[in-house]
């Protein structure tokens, strides 16, 4: 394996080569870090897009507005899910076959990625344009916010393109070892979708459309470009191998990670919009306060999702080098820097939670502000435990091993629904709130349990 492995080495411009990270080399926490900690950036920016959104909408059009925006984006959420489970079953397919070392394999893999992705956006573009108006009366928006809302929502189902095609693309650089080149993507797109927001609202006086037209415009960008430097740098990796335009055995192996991921994504995202519903129930106020506090707790979230991909491109490169040793070591140094992770945005949020929910209204009313500062008092001491939950997703997901990994985040996403309408009746909001640490728990400690179980030590093999 290892002899095979310094064949491909030559067969990779130096230039490619220190593009493209080998995660079979080196101290397993050190190899972490350098690959994880870009991921980790670029998901920071990633969340700008939202942030900077209902930043713009709450300061300069008005609560209204903030909470408009916050109810679409729970939608979005829906489609987001499709373009992140073809990017995960896309990014493990990818370092797999990388580890590997068959590259004419991983370049019909990349193929078979962009045509099942289109078709997928294509399905969802049509859904989104038909059914949006549908979707955002279902969780009983407020009529007030009805017109804003469909308005935010159509501009950004038509930018879907972007959102699958960027999302794929990164997946193969992540796949590839690199990390670096998305983050510097999304920084730019990020910084430039802050200033364009201002100058649609502020200088152009816009509204809620200007605020949807300029994360279009900005994701637009960064998806040309991330394309058209994937494929380069993939045709710099030189093999005699030969490709295809799509392999049905790959499209095979591709679904078997993307649907179970889409699933779950999905399936999360139907809970949040059921548990909007509810929320909705009790006005603007406190769906102005929550639209605020979700954002950063996302922002937690999703940069915790982000970082255990990246431990599942590390699984994959590593099973797929037949080094399983590397992936327990990795584990453990993935535990360490994820709840680190998590005990810095725990304390943040919970000494600064009006200050951050502040940050989002110009002049916050006192339910707005005590319905986000209490959501985040509420689920930051548990940041901790919920990072412990996606380290072991991320080796599960790694080794193609879905079943427990589906498992663990279907208990979690059930809990959260079932307990947000149960006690939102005798415990008001609070209630709702409080559904989020007991479903992270009790997932935390299902998926922990799988990894030490070690099945997934095999599955590779199994699926292959």
């Amino acid at each position: 394996m290892r002899g095979k492995h310094m064949e491909h080495k030559t067969q990779v411009t130096q230039k490619t080569q220190e593009k493209n990270r080998d995660l079979t080399v080196g101290a397993p926490g050190a190899v972490l870090w350098r690959f994880c900690l870009p991921l980790f950036g670029s998901v920071v920016f990633q969340q700008l897009y939202n942030v900077a959104d209902s930043l713009v909408a709450g300061k300069y059009i008005g609560e209204a507005a903030l909470a408009a925006v916050g109810n679409s984006y729970e939608i979005t959420l829906i489609f987001l899910a499709f373009a992140m489970g073809c990017n995960i079953g896309c990014s493990v397919l990818i370092s797999q076959l990388y580890g590997a070392r068959k590259i004419g394999e991983m370049r019909t893999a990349v193929h078979t990625s962009f045509w099942v992705s289109g078709v997928v956006c294509a399905v969802m573009m049509i859904l989104g344009l038909t059914l949006s108006r549908l979707l955002l009366a279902l969780i009983d928006t407020p009529m007030r916010l009805m017109a804003d809302s469909v308005l935010y929502l159509d501009i950004y189902v038509m930018g879907l393109p972007f959102v699958f095609f960027y999302n794929i693309a990164n997946g193969i650089f992540s796949a590839l070892g690199d990390s670096r080149t998305p983050f510097l993507f999304l920084a730019a797109s990020s910084l430039s979708n802050i200033g364009m927001d201002i100058l649609f609202v502020k200088v152009f006086g816009m509204k809620v459309d200007g605020v949807a037209w300029a994360t279009f415009l900005c994701q637009g960008v960064s998806c040309v470009l991330a394309i058209i430097f994937v494929f380069h740098r993939l045709h710099s990796i030189k093999s005699e191998e030969t490709s295809r335009m799509f392999s049905f055995h790959l499209f095979r192996q591709f679904c078997r990670i993307a649907i179970p991921s889409t699933l779950q994504q999905s399936f999360i995202s139907v809970g949040n919009i059921i548990i909007q519903g509810v929320i909705n129930g009790f006005g603007t106020e406190v769906i102005a306060g929550y639209s605020a506090a979700i954002k950063m707790n996302n922002l937690v979230i999703t940069s915790f999702n982000t970082v255990s991909n990246g431990i599942s491109n590390y699984t994959g490169q590593n099973l797929g080098a037949g080094m399983v040793q590397r992936v327990r070591s990795g584990f453990a140094a993935g535990l360490k820097m994820m709840g680190g992770i998590g005990v810095a945005f725990g304390l943040i949020y919970w000494f600064a939670a009006d200050w951050l929910v502040r940050l989002f209204m110009e002049d916050p009313s006192a339910g707005a502000l005590q319905s986000g500062v209490s959501f985040l008092h509420i689920v930051a001491p548990f940041y901790v435990i919920v990072a412990a939950k996606l380290v072991a997703d991320g080796v599960l997901r790694g080794a193609s091993c879905m079943g427990p990994f589906m498992v663990s985040t279907f208990t979690d996403l059930l809990l959260r629904v079932a307990l947000a309408i149960l006690l939102s009746a005798p415990l008001g909001s609070n209630g709702i709130w409080s559904a989020w640490p007991v479903g992270w728990t009790i997932a935390a400690v299902m998926a922990l349990t799988f990894y030490f179980r070690g099945k997934w030590q095999t599955s590779m093999s199994m699926n292959a």
